[in-house]
């Protein structure tokens, strides 16, 4: 009979390769021979977390923790899981013991000040950039974040300034953090260093010349012609390089809140969460509106243009169904299929909303309704019907654009609210809340 440690070994071996269902039985036959052997329960906590199954994961990891009470390592898998979960506060108290254990420990430092970010605590949060800077100066992934950090929570200009050198040094560390150039550019693109900016995205292109990532931005900070919308390779590499820090990033993006106020919104239109919709979470990302939707669901389904956000989507659970596809073309192959089509922060990647949200009407069922959130683009005439991209990469619509489309689309019952769905660069990020209905047949 082979040695439980060249199962346990194998098992890690199948776990990092991603062949979870391998790996598990390998980890389940250690725990079969060592009911308490620390590092299966452990390992497979983590898996179990990734295959959706949080609760069980973390039942796992503290037992693991029960044995070796002093494994910095469990201990901040143990927090990342309650961070993904939203128990910020047990997530916190796990990444100090983590960092109890081992004060070196840079990934828990890392999570730490993420999650004191993400509780509003800045000062607390800045404190803990900095120590994660003097634990590892050399960890690129530090300097990008405390960049972003910088220039969310920017006081000044100064702060701003100072995100520049953050993501110049990220990418100096490592070349590969194709997001800090992105970064870069949007800070000098607000300090109004705008031929910097470009010149950014200029030299990445000379890099990459195919890659779209720079050629959006490009656009988006003035640099060459602005397109209708977001390129599809352009949201499918974004998306699938941000899928793994997604909900982080989100977490952090100082109180992000697009599907609760968008889910509000339709809660007043809607029969109760009576569970007889067939839905639609159109752009699902990792599914972060999944939970608020499924109450409401006799079906749902999940799209999105990004194979690395559905994956993400998966493992969360909850869908009923999941599928990679454009949104505009996904909604015409699926004519009145659906009693609900929720989009958040998905459409930013439009410019004219036309052919969506046509589409959109066309996949609702008569009675059938469509909610979704836009950047507000403030027009000092009401009639200004007009679409600008933004140094960001997404777009804003006036109000008068978004009621023009649907009431072209021939939707009936509108209704456009303002609100802010989450702060960017230390200010509030205006939107638009938008429900509207199909008419009965």
């Amino acid at each position: 009979m082979p040695d439980y440690r060249d199962t346990l070994r194998e098992a890690m071996e199948a776990h990092r390769a991603n062949q979870l269902d391998r790996a598990e039985q390998l980890y389940r036959a250690v725990l079969e021979r060592h009911a308490t052997q620390p590092d299966a329960l452990h390992y497979l906590g983590v898996l179990q977390h990734q295959r959706g199954l949080s609760d069980e994961g973390a039942t796992l990891i503290q037992a693991s923790l029960r044995v070796t009470p002093k494994h910095p390592d469990a201990h901040n898998n143990l927090g990342n899981i309650h961070k993904e979960c939203g128990r910020l506060k047990e997530a916190e108290a796990c990444y100090r013991q983590a960092l109890t254990c081992s004060p070196g420990h840079h990934h828990a430092q890392n999570n730490l000040a993420i999650v004191l970010e993400a509780q509003e605590r800045p000062e607390e949060a800045f404190l803990a950039y900095a120590r994660l800077l003097e634990i590892a100066p050399e960890y690129a992934q530090g300097h990008y974040l405390l960049g972003l950090f910088l220039r969310n929570y920017a006081q000044n200009i100064e702060h701003v300034e100072q995100s520049v050198e953050c993501f110049r040094m990220a990418y100096a560390l490592d070349d590969r953090n194709l997001r800090a150039l992105e970064g870069m550019g949007i800070s000098l693109y607000a300090l109004n260093r705008r031929e910097e900016a470009a010149q950014v995205y200029r030299d990445w292109l000379g890099r990459e010349p195919d890659n779209p990532i720079p050629r959006h931005m490009l656009a988006s900070c003035g640099g060459a012609e602005t397109p209708p919308r977001a390129d599809d390779a352009y949201v499918r590499n974004v998306f699938d390089g941000f899928a793994d820090s997604f909900d982080e990033q989100l977490l952090k993006n100082l109180g992000y809140r697009a599907p609760q106020v968008l889910m509000e919104t339709m809660a007043a239109v809607l029969n109760g969460p009576n569970a007889t919709l067939h839905v639609l979470d159109a752009g699902c990302g990792t599914g972060l509106c999944g939970p608020l939707l499924s109450p409401y669901a006799a079906h749902l389904v999940g799209v999105d243009l990004s194979p690395g956000m559905v994956e993400k989507a998966r493992a969360r659970g909850g869908y009923d169904e999941l599928a990679v596809a454009e949104l505009t073309a996904y909604l015409e192959r699926h004519p009145q299929q659906y009693d609900l089509v929720l989009s958040a922060d998905t459409l930013v990647y439009f410019g004219d909303l036309q052919q969506v949200v046509a589409a959109a009407h066309a996949a609702l069922r008569p009675g059938g309704w469509l909610g979704f959130t836009l950047e507000a683009l403030e027009a000092l005439d009401a009639a200004d019907d007009r679409v600008e991209l933004t140094p960001s990469g997404r777009y804003r619509h006036s109000r008068r654009h978004v009621q023009r489309v649907l009431d072209d689309a021939g939707f009936t019952d509108a209704r456009i609210e303002g609100d802010v769905l989450r702060r960017e660069g230390g200010q509030p990020v205006r939107g638009w809340v938008v429900r509207a209905r199909r008419a009965s047949a």
